[in-house]
């Protein structure tokens, strides 16, 4: 059965408006995308690490409660589980503070054994860590040698940037791994100062056969070496945009998976086939922003379950 997995980093995130506390809850870009994806019932496996602490504890039981496999889950002693202060601005969107305590040695836990067609998720910065990149690297080139698809979200923030003329190799080598791209138009402004999705496909395009490109309200656009397509997206008065980046990217899995798609077919895939994923993914993306969540809210997943299962 092809299997999901997800690497990135995991995070307590507590989540401020008008600088107030209003809610708390376990993050982190790729740990997102699986909790949405347990929730939909598909089969993931998280990897990453966090502290054999309160709040690990606490991240720990999160995962079980919504159907993620956390076997390759490491759990260390010299160091405390990661914490970040979210504060959301007038539009929504979060700044952050984060507060962190690893050990010296990251990820210190077994990899998969990845299968054909199997699909894996990774991104941000963790991908990018030197501190943890041979291990991270080993992992992407473990799937890849497997024949593993690679979805990868560089999630290439603005407080990067004094850090981009010495990560701009390691992204294009990560872009090299992946079978997709899936990247905002912040981040690829940031990465090659693409300002278009013209721009951005040419950036890519040397590494990777496939980009999403997401610009929020301007919508979603498709280029591959043989399909381009542009979706607009509806207009919403988000309550936090925490996560719809990564619940977008759930999305794309989670149709992926649903139609059984091989390695080889990504590249081939039909512009009615890749309309229907990235539509499903906006819809996920959007209602993540209606509310609190880091990920599809457990009622809408359960309305997703029961319409596939009515459908067949």
């Amino acid at each position: 059965m092809q299997k999901i997995y997800a690497i990135g980093e995991t995070i307590l995130d507590i989540i401020f408006k008008n600088d107030q506390p209003r809610t708390a809850k376990p993050g982190g870009s790729s740990f997102n995308a699986a909790i949405t994806l347990g929730r939909l019932g598909a089969p993931v496996s998280f990897i990453s690490e966090m502290g054999n602490d309160r709040v690990g504890n606490m991240i720990q039981d999160f995962l079980a409660e919504n159907g993620v496999d956390s076997t390759f889950m490491s759990r260390f002693e010299n160091g405390q589980s990661a914490v970040a202060l979210a504060f959301l601005n007038q539009n929504s969107d979060a700044e952050y503070m984060f507060y962190k305590d690893y050990p010296h040695q990251r990820l210190a836990v077994e990899f998969p054994e990845f299968k054909p067609d199997d699909l894996l998720l990774f991104g941000s910065f963790y991908a990018l860590n030197p501190g943890i990149r041979p291990r991270v690297k080993a992992l992407l080139g473990k799937a890849r040698q497997a024949g593993a698809i690679l979805l990868y979200d560089p999630n290439f923030r603005s407080t990067h940037l004094p850090d981009r003329d010495e990560l701009l190799s390691v992204i294009g080598e990560n872009m090299g791994y992946a079978s997709i791209v899936r990247a905002s138009d912040e981040d690829l402004r940031n990465i090659f100062r693409a300002e278009n999705p013209e721009d951005a496909w040419a950036c890519v395009r040397p590494h990777c056969p496939v980009l999403l490109y997401t610009a929020n309200a301007h919508g979603v656009f498709l280029r591959t070496e043989t399909v381009e397509l542009n979706l607009e997206v509806k207009p919403i008065e988000p309550v936090s945009t925490i996560g719809a980046g990564d619940t977008f990217n759930a999305g794309i899995l989670f149709g992926l998976h649903r139609i059984g798609c091989t390695l080889e077919q990504v590249r081939a895939l039909d512009r009615e086939t890749w309309e229907g994923l990235i539509r499903m993914a906006i819809e996920f993306s959007r209602e993540v922003c209606l509310s609190y969540e880091n990920y599809l809210p457990v009622e809408y997943a359960a309305s997703v379950k029961r319409k596939i299962k009515q459908n067949g």
